[in-house]
């Protein structure tokens, strides 16, 4: 699956990543451990920080 980080954290190590298909976020410091969300908790969170 394809992991996504925002484009302002340029070549950073230090960022959350979303799955492609908004059904998990992970640390990229510490790829392996994922936590599951629904995309609609995702989109709601997206929303939330802007």
């Amino acid at each position: 699956m394809t992991w996504r980080k925002s484009s302002r954290s340029g070549n950073e190590s230090n960022c959350v990543e979303l799955r492609q298909d908004l059904s998990a976020a992970r640390d990229s410091k510490n790829p392996n451990a994922t936590l599951p969300l629904t995309p609609t908790a995702i989109r709601n969170l997206i929303a939330h920080v802007r």
